[in-house]
């Protein structure tokens, strides 16, 4: 075949298999952080996006403003350690839209303790979001793509399952396990012509990471937050802290006809920090 043509032989057009023009996807935790990136890059590429987060009031200011940049969003309040509320969520797009093609299971929340000093309690908050969240939302999305025999169900986990990093064992454990879940599921729809992948990125700062910067008042202790960023930057081979929009490129690639040979895989934004 000669260079530069497709895989029928007609001119390529490498941009055609990132489009999602006419498909719906569903972002949990979009408010804020990653989940806002995933949505803007999804509603860039031409996706319905459902913004999905705990906080309705935030969840429809982030639709508005991807609407207002052109893109075509819907906000959606959901708490997704509530299976109830996760099925009557994904029943809801279905039956408006008549399809599901992206589930983004990326709602999350991070408790920091040493695991001598982690309550009971706190375990089990960590893993209701994180875990049991992303679980109900694979479930739920997965019984459709099913039924459709398509779909691209992502995961989001976090470079805190390679690395262990002190402090954030619960945290960990829920990203540790959403990659388990993430492969198991691989295997059970890819049969049905449903992919299942994870990102895992690295640092990003979104409003979990300005815990470490954020002084009593919640003003941003300007010193602080750059010498963390600069640690960060430290380690990281490419020397940057990673963006919303790099998640979102990569969840993109994901959700699209360019990974359509790829199910089971973790991705890695993460500038190289983690090399497993």
């Amino acid at each position: 075949m000669p260079v530069g043509t497709g895989v029928l032989g007609q001119p390529a057009a490498a941009g055609r298999v990132f489009d999602l023009s006419g498909r719906v996807a569903i972002v949990t935790g979009a408010a804020h952080g990653i989940g806002l990136g995933v949505s803007e890059v999804f509603a860039e590429a031409g996706a319905t996006v459902v913004c999905a987060d705990i906080d309705g009031d935030a969840a429809a200011a982030a639709s508005r403003a991807i609407t207002d940049a052109g893109g075509s969003a819907k906000p959606a309040t959901v708490d997704v350690s509530r299976r109830e509320q996760v099925r009557a969520l994904v029943r809801s797009v279905v039956a408006e839209h008549g399809r599901l093609d992206v589930m983004c299971n990326n709602a999350g929340i991070i408790v920091e303790a040493p695991v001598l000093e982690l309550s009971e309690e706190q375990f089990d908050r960590v893993l209701a979001v994180n875990l049991k969240g992303l679980l109900f939302g694979c479930q739920e999305a997965g019984a459709v793509m099913r039924g459709q025999q398509a779909g691209s169900i992502i995961n989001m986990a976090s470079a805190a399952a390679d690395t262990a990093p002190p402090g954030l064992v619960a945290y960990s454990v829920s990203k540790a396990g959403a990659v388990q879940i993430t492969r198991t599921l691989a295997k059970e729809l890819g049969p049905e012509g449903v992919r299942v992948n994870a990102v895992a990125p690295g640092l990003v700062e979104t409003t979990i990471t300005r815990r470490h910067y954020t002084n009593q008042d919640g003003t941003i202790n300007e010193d602080n937050r750059a010498t963390f960023l600069a640690r960060g930057r430290d380690v990281a081979p490419l020397r940057r802290i990673g963006t919303p929009a790099d998640i979102g490129y990569a969840a993109l690639y994901l959700a699209s006809d360019a990974s359509r040979f790829v199910t089971g895989q973790v991705l890695r934004p993460n500038g190289g920090t983690s090399m497993p």
